[in-house]
């Protein structure tokens, strides 16, 4: 998910270099999401690592 992010932030910075600035802010706001979603995800298998790891004796 991460890389689909990264795709969809070098395709928005290629579109806002080329004066597509609706194309830009969509896919800006895309690699947004796609990056909070990825953050999010992130988190919570961190936080299931460390409760897990805790709990073994």
């Amino acid at each position: 998910m991460l890389k689909w992010a990264l795709i969809f932030l070098v395709v928005s910075l290629i579109t806002g270099f080329l004066g597509f600035s609706g194309v830009s802010a969509a896919t800006a706001t895309i690699a947004r999401i796609l990056f909070a979603i990825a953050l999010v995800i992130f988190l919570i298998f961190l936080l299931l690592a460390l409760t897990a790891g805790s709990l073994a004796f």
